[in-house]
């Protein structure tokens, strides 16, 4: 069994002055705190989630990381486009399952530079204005940094945890970086990870960057897949699209919120802006059930899907 330990996460502008390491570092560090693995560095794996880098340095940063954190094993560097978050995910623990691991400290990171603003005014895919995923007015994304760290673990003792259910990729190679009109890879990966009973669903947590292409083919997935009775979560209104940290950062905010038995309100919608409604709404919203899936896309046609579920 896989489950998240502990969680923590970084944001706000008083740590804009940090470097890349001295953020992953920082907020892996209140993560170990809370879930109590000081003592067990030999047994840890360090999984790192980034689509830049260190200014396109996506080596070096994972081993001073790695070092300042007491992990000896070969760190990971998971470098998916958009999905990185997620894929970071799925790629910790298949090796906690597999290798001589019982810790995975996954991190997720990227600061903002010309190179990746410049990047996306290219595609016209800005914003003028607060992005609004999923309304029928949305303009485009906001960008947004972020540092998430997730703690997964491999053991028995899962209680009051969050279990690491499933996990899927796929590339529908549709363009490299136009999502595909009929969804075909999320709705892969969104039919991989489904649980038995689709009314234990409590969300899911879209990728919702609100530019007009993505979030109409998240909508026709969601729609092939039967899920448009279920909740759809949707969080770069609040803070924007955070590239690596994404994956992470939508899940722990996720894992939040359920916790506490909420759905998160959909920052900035307000009217139905693609061909398939989905279950969204701009008030928060209460649950007492226990499973999420968290779906992120990508350029280059990447996708992927989590389950996870609160024991």
């Amino acid at each position: 069994m896989v489950f998240a330990a502990a969680h923590s996460i970084l944001l706000g502008e008083e740590h804009s002055d940090m470097s890349f390491v001295e953020r992953c570092v920082y907020v892996a560090r209140e993560a170990i705190e809370e879930a109590g693995i000081a003592d067990n560095e030999a047994q840890t794996l360090l999984v790192l989630s980034t689509t830049k880098g260190d200014n396109l340095d996506l080596w070096t940063p994972a081993l001073q990381i790695a070092q300042a954190l007491g992990c000896t094993h070969r760190p990971i560097v998971v470098s998916n486009a958009c999905t990185s978050g997620v894929c970071a995910q799925i790629t910790a623990a298949r090796l906690l399952a597999t290798g001589p691991y019982k810790y995975a400290v996954v991190i997720g990171c990227d600061i903002l530079t010309d190179f990746i603003r410049s990047g996306f005014e290219a595609l016209k895919a800005l914003s003028p204005e607060p992005c609004r995923p999923f309304d029928s007015d949305r303009q485009g994304l906001n960008l947004g940094e972020a540092t998430a760290c997730l703690i997964m673990a491999r053991g028995e003792e899962a209680a009051g945890h969050w279990v690491y259910e499933a996990g899927s990729i796929h590339n529908d190679a549709n363009h490299i970086t136009g999502p595909s009109r009929t969804g075909e890879g999320s709705y892969r990966c969104l039919r991989d990870v489904l649980p038995t009973e689709i009314a234990d669903l409590a969300c899911l947590s879209l990728h919702g960057t609100g530019t007009p292409y993505n979030d109409e083919m998240e909508s026709i997935a969601v729609h092939r897949a039967g899920l448009d009775s279920v909740p759809v979560v949707s969080l770069k209104g609040y803070y924007g699209h955070t590239l690596g940290a994404a994956g992470l950062l939508e899940t722990i905010v996720t894992m939040r919120h359920l916790d506490s038995g909420l759905i998160p309100a959909a920052k900035g919608y307000q009217h139905q802006g693609t061909t398939y409604a989905l279950n969204i709404s701009a008030e928060r919203r209460t649950t007492d059930k226990r499973h999420f899936i968290k779906l992120l896309s990508g350029f280059g046609g990447v996708n992927a899907a989590v389950r996870w579920r609160k024991q």
